[in-house]
């Protein structure tokens, strides 16, 4: 089909409120941008076989990957324009709000993008006093909290909290014993996490295994115990473990939870 232009303007509104400005040339029934402050390009187009239906793809395989474990189904049969590698059909324009909003965000989140921004923001910047390193520490943390609000949609990974002030960036190894910056700086090492949750995660008082379920320490008070466990009982937490996340959480269970 030839896109008209209530059409096109439609889909472009839907990139451009979502996070992707820059228009980009593509195939006719499609219309393409990229983002400003991430990588990847978004494609949109309607569904050959219901107009109600938008369909939205993007050039990043490891998005894609991402957004087929949190439950969406890619497209098959749909023949794509060349730079697009998988593509997801939302059922109505407020659908395809949040499915480009969620390919922003994962975009922005997910590796390599938080290093490279890492790296740009601190390449120029001396590492001579203490200070000075701590101050490019600072920046790494800020950049890997922002990448961990994207990838988590900004809400606790275990209570669905979703104030900023009350949430805390968790990394499951810790910033000193990362060997890396691709450790310290990788969306799968962290999580999200409420301020009480983020305490005691960083002490041990709780881990949680490969499936995301929620180990609660023996040496938890009682009253520490039965409050963290009611968050996880009336929360219901649809907490996704992704396979890249697993190798940070045993770093967790073995060197800091408090069995």
């Amino acid at each position: 089909m030839t896109l008209g232009s209530l059409q096109r303007n439609a889909l472009e509104y839907i990139l451009r409120t979502n996070g992707f400005h820059i228009e980009r040339e593509t195939e006719p029934n499609w219309v393409a941008a990229d983002a400003t402050f991430a990588p990847g390009r978004c494609f949109l187009a309607y569904d050959l076989e219901n107009q109600d239906r938008i369909v939205a793809a993007t050039s990043l395989q490891h998005v894609a990957q991402a957004l087929i474990g949190e439950g969406h189904q890619s497209i098959a049969e749909m023949k794509l324009p060349n730079e697009a590698v998988r593509a997801f059909r939302a059922e109505s324009q407020e659908q395809a709000h949040k499915l480009v909003r969620r390919l922003f965000q994962l975009s922005k989140s997910l590796p390599t993008a938080p290093l490279d921004t890492y790296r740009q923001k601190t390449r120029a910047l001396p590492t001579t006093t203490e200070a000075e390193r701590t101050a490019i520490q600072r920046i790494g943390q800020d950049i890997f909290r922002e990448a961990l609000l994207d990838f988590w949609s900004g809400r606790c990974a275990v209570t669905g909290l979703d104030q900023p002030e009350l949430l805390r960036a968790s990394h499951m190894k810790p910033w000193a014993a990362c060997t890396s910056d691709e450790e310290r700086l990788d969306p799968f090492n962290g999580l999200l996490l409420a301020v009480h949750w983020d305490a005691a995660f960083d002490r041990g008082l709780v881990s949680f295994d490969d499936d995301g379920c929620a180990l609660l320490s023996s040496a938890l008070t009682s009253t520490a115990h039965a409050l963290l466990d009611a968050d996880v009982t009336r929360s219901k937490p649809e907490f996704s473990i992704r396979p890249e996340h697993r190798p940070y959480l045993q770093h967790h269970r073995e060197h800091i939870w408090q069995n």
